[in-house]
């Protein structure tokens, strides 16, 4: 089993007028990764950013930059978010036709390779895929937007996912995304979770570096 405990932030919640500096207090906070949730309108109901935004993060920080691609046809933009500095590209069981293809296209990329599933689509799509990826993201809400409320049965997901990762020796990352806080982060943590995605519950505190570290903490 992987025991890894990343803190990986969402910036989709951050101030984008003053983003460098909310960076650098992720980074003095102790944040493992910066995630990024790239949405077109099609796959999820809103718009965020594109390879443009990476491409000037990837400017300010050395930390890895984690693009969640809840996009349709991401095969389309795999090379330019390469490009722009990401150093993993997590796409959508649900989006994509050709999965182990785009799959394999991300590690050919040289990016750490990743597949999420939303809530409503089982665990157990993922069984043919699995072998190739360097972590699975289960949502634990509905994406589109921050500041949603966790939804309970996404620890079964990640205790089912664990089991899977066990039972076919592998070593791939679990990564939440949606609704963790202070109070679910150790559950979640036990049930087997390696990756914890994180807006509000740190971009919505007054201290943006004071709320990573207590998180970090727990996991400890």
């Amino acid at each position: 089993m992987n025991s890894e405990k990343l803190i990986a932030p969402s910036i989709l919640t951050a101030d984008f007028s003053n983003l460098a500096q909310q960076i650098r207090y992720l980074e003095l906070g102790g944040a493992d990764w910066i995630h990024c949730d790239v949405m077109d309108g099609k796959f999820v109901p809103n718009i965020t950013f594109g390879p443009v935004v990476i491409k000037a993060i990837r400017k300010v920080t050395t930390l890895p930059i984690d693009a969640h691609l809840m996009i349709f046809t991401p095969d389309a933009f795999l090379e330019d978010f390469a490009e722009a500095g990401a150093s993993s590209l997590t796409v959508h069981q649900e989006a994509v036709i050709h999965l182990n293809r785009t799959l394999t296209r991300i590690r050919e990329l040289g990016l750490m390779t990743g597949v999420s599933i939303i809530p409503s689509t089982p665990v157990s799509t993922l069984l043919e895929v699995i072998e190739i990826v360097d972590l699975v993201l289960i949502m634990s809400v509905n994406p589109g937007f921050g500041g949603q409320n966790f939804i309970p049965n996404s620890i079964r997901r990640i205790n089912e996912l664990a089991e899977l990762r066990e039972k076919y020796k592998l070593n791939f990352l679990i990564e939440i995304d949606g609704g963790i806080t202070i109070n679910n982060i150790q559950e979640i943590s036990s049930a087997g979770c390696n990756v914890f995605v994180i807006g509000n519950s740190i971009f919505g505190k007054d201290n943006i570096t004071a709320a990573t570290v207590e998180l970090k903490n727990l996991l400890r």
